[in-house]
């Protein structure tokens, strides 16, 4: 048995690699530069990370999202694996620290952002670490036509000249061959070993539903299957009603949104995934590192703002290989609502330059000054403050943090700041009376050197790795050193948090970046009007329709598609002869005859299309149909 399958079976506990895990490591192992495109739920980072364990040294992982960082950490925490994660808005001496445990601390994983690379003293730093391996995950960011396109991970190709002999594995989950082609360009690839999973999920039905009472449309999909679902909708106050509505109905649900503290999305979490609710109602912040393998339905219920999104959601559903659902439901109304929502919001240059100037001067940040600032912020109150539609300056500061210029972390975070208010050899007598603090407050005084002097943000998780303790344990001790009347504490709750990676230069920021916006606005009007094409095509097999926009050519239709059921099973005739007869006993609702005769909401639809057209029925002001 291989090394790689033992590490496999010891830690992830699986008997046998997904195709074509093991040849990627495989080629890793041989030094080899590696491209891997594996759709959703195929494993990426087994990838690197059973080779990186396997060879001597770290393996430096390049990530966009700070959320999949700190999932992929954690989980390799678990698992007594050493790793750890430069994220945003923490200090350089901070960082130093992190590089010098890298260096000493025996680490088996780096993970950083991209941005991070724009640093020259970090990469320096970088090139004292004995890196084995160079992970790109979600690597469609480096190609313009990738859908989230950041100009920082064109950085990423200067690690080739630091480390000629590393082997660089480029990961990524959805990229049309141009996308392909633009990552090996813009990553310097040398000679890369293509390893490509076809999208096709044999077992996975993709349906587009038109209906005008979607809640009702939702029970008779969840009564059918009463297994395990997700449903995606697009906003935070959506997911609370959603899920309430599901609640009054008999359905266990709870939710999942961005602007969850960390303890209520952890317990939300589990309790979908130990099954004590069948549906989590959720923002597209959901999902990331979730292997939830016996996910039955996932139901969207406004559309999607492209098809890159859709099929790694859709896909989060049957990953144990038993048929599955993903479910897009719409309305006459969706297309439009969607475009206001998604297209009409977008910011031109303008907009832009004049969000990031307000919020220069909303922390009162001076010409040429911010660098590596960070600042509580809640965009509610910034946007009311200057008049500013507030999904517009979100999409703004979206697009400034794509451009590596700010780091905007809008989830519920936690700022500790403090300082010690006592004499330095009053502190050493705490210590004596408390030695079970002593590593901590050691730590904390080392760490942070001036923090007799001025009251200073310190970071609970670096200060709990760095003394081998755990975050809550240095909570504990701060709150006693507190109680002890040894510190001045101040620990906030806020909505979100602004860190700016460069100084304040008004038009030569925006100027820089302003060419990649209009690129941005124009990609993403292309891919919602292939959203809309996707949805309205009632002559193609929905399957062979997704395929078609990652470029994998197919012959034959899936079988199982919301299209190939309605071609199997819709006959027109029959249904309008039962519609009419129904209709002669008494004025029906279009639910009435759909759960009395038991036709499928597309068969249904046509038929009464076909009715209303050769003026057969009406419908009423109560919205029933009756005979003509």
């Amino acid at each position: 048995m291989s090394e790689a399958l033992l590490l496999l079976q010891k830690h992830w506990k699986h008997d046998s690699f997904r195709t074509p895990q093991e040849e990627i490591i495989q080629s890793v192992l041989d030094g080899k530069d590696t491209f891997a495109l594996l759709p959703t739920g195929g494993g990426k980072s087994v990838c690197f990370q059973i080779p990186a364990l396997l060879l001597n040294g770290i393996c430096l992982v390049v990530s966009p999202l700070i959320a999949l960082m700190k999932d992929q950490v954690q989980n390799l925490q678990s698992k007594n694996i050493r790793a750890i994660a430069l994220t945003g808005g923490i200090s350089q001496d901070e960082v130093s620290a992190i590089l010098d445990n890298c260096q000493f601390g025996n680490y088996k994983f780096l993970y950083l952002s991209p941005e991070r690379l724009q640093h020259d003293w970090i990469v320096e730093r970088l090139k004292q670490l004995p890196i084995n391996l160079i992970a790109i995950d979600e690597a469609h960011c480096v190609s313009q036509w990738g859908h989230d396109f950041r100009p920082a991970y064109l950085k990423i190709s200067g690690l080739k000249v630091a480390f000629p002999k590393v082997p660089f594995l480029a990961l990524t989950a959805t990229a049309t061959k141009r996308v392909q082609e633009d990552i090996c360009t813009n990553l310097a690839l040398e000679n890369p070993v293509f390893f490509t999973k076809s999208f096709t999920r044999d077992n996975l039905a993709y349906h587009v539903i038109k209906t005008e009472d979607k809640l009702f449309k939702i029970q008779q999909i969840l009564k059918k299957n009463p297994q395990s679902a997700i449903i995606y909708v697009r906003n935070r106050k959506s997911c609370i009603e959603t899920s309430q509505q599901l609640n009054q109905l008999g359905f266990k649900s709870t939710y999942y949104h961005g602007g969850l503290p960390s303890k209520e999305k952890e317990k939300n979490m589990q309790s979908w995934l130990e099954n004590k609710v069948q549906v989590m109602i959720a923002t597209n912040a959901f999902g990331m590192g979730i292997d939830k393998p016996d996910v039955k339905t996932v139901i969207h219920i406004q559309l999607p703002e492209n098809l890159e999104n859709y099929y790694q959601e859709a896909g989060r559903a049957g990953r144990n290989g038993e048929k599955a659902f993903g479910i897009i439901l719409t309305n006459s109304t969706d297309i439009g609502h969607t475009k206001s929502q998604f297209i009409d919001v977008l910011p031109d240059k303008k907009f832009v330059k004049d969000v990031y100037v307000k919020l220069n001067n909303y922390f009162q940040i001076g010409y040429g000054e911010g660098f590596n600032e960070s600042y509580a912020f809640n965009i509610n109150e910034f946007c009311s403050r200057y008049s500013l539609s507030i999904v517009k300056a979100f999409n703004s500061l979206q697009f400034l943090e794509r451009q590596g210029i700010l780091l905007f972390q809008n989830e519920s975070t936690e700022k500790v700041s403090l300082q010690f208010i006592i004499p330095s050899k009053e502190m050493i007598r705490y210590i004596s009376l408390n030695p079970q603090d002593e590593p901590i407050i050691t730590t904390i005084l080392r760490t942070y050197s001036g923090i007799f002097d001025v009251e200073t943000k310190i970071n609970p998780n670096l200060i709990a790795k760095k003394s081998g303790s755990t975050e809550a344990a240095v909570i504990k001790t701060i709150e006693r050193l507190e109680e002890s009347h040894c510190i001045v504490l101040h620990a906030k709750n806020n909505d979100s948090c602004i860190t700016f990676n460069e100084v304040r230069e008004d038009d030569l920021t925006i100027n820089r970046v302003a060419k990649f916006l209009a690129h941005q606005n124009e990609l993403k009007q292309n891919q919602f009007q292939s959203v809309i094409d996707y949805i309205s095509n009632e002559d193609t097999c929905k399957n062979n329709l997704l395929l078609a926009y990652f470029d994998e050519e197919t012959t034959a239709d899936c079988g199982i598609c919301s299209y190939c059921i309605s071609k199997r099973k819709s006959n027109p005739v029959e249904n309008t002869t039962l519609i009419l007869q129904a209709l002669g006993k008494s004025n029906l609702s279009s639910r009435e005859i759909e759960n009395n005769l038991q036709i499928s909401s597309e068969a249904l639809i046509f038929a009464l299309q076909l009715l209303l057209e050769h003026h057969k029925i009406a419908i009423n002001s109560n919205n029933k149909y009756y005979l003509l």
